[in-house]
């Protein structure tokens, strides 16, 4: 039986492959954006609170929507992902 090598792959092969990675891309790329968004957020928000003590509360409430807002990204992201892996309309 003749062994198949890396260069002998089929273009359905190819596709599946090109998929994963796709996904491993993705999936990095969204959490090192949200981490950086959060980092942001927070950062802002501690900076708000120690010039104005008084609206901590309003701050920390707006934080924590900022915070929801900015992990949505990723979240639709990873999904987009999981579809291409599991569902690939490329695949047919």
């Amino acid at each position: 039986m003749k062994e198949r090598g890396f260069l002998n792959m089929t273009g359905t092969e190819i596709l599946k492959l090109a998929s994963i990675i796709a996904v491993g891309i993705v999936a990095s790329c969204s959490a090192l954006g949200a981490s950086f968004g959060d980092a942001k957020v927070a950062a802002s928000a501690v900076e708000s609170v120690a010039r104005q003590p008084e609206a901590r509360g309003s701050i920390l409430s707006t934080m924590l929507i900022g915070i929801g807002l900015v992990e949505a990204t990723p979240i639709i992201g990873i999904v987009i992902a999981l579809i291409l892996l599991y569902a690939n309309p490329l695949l047919g």
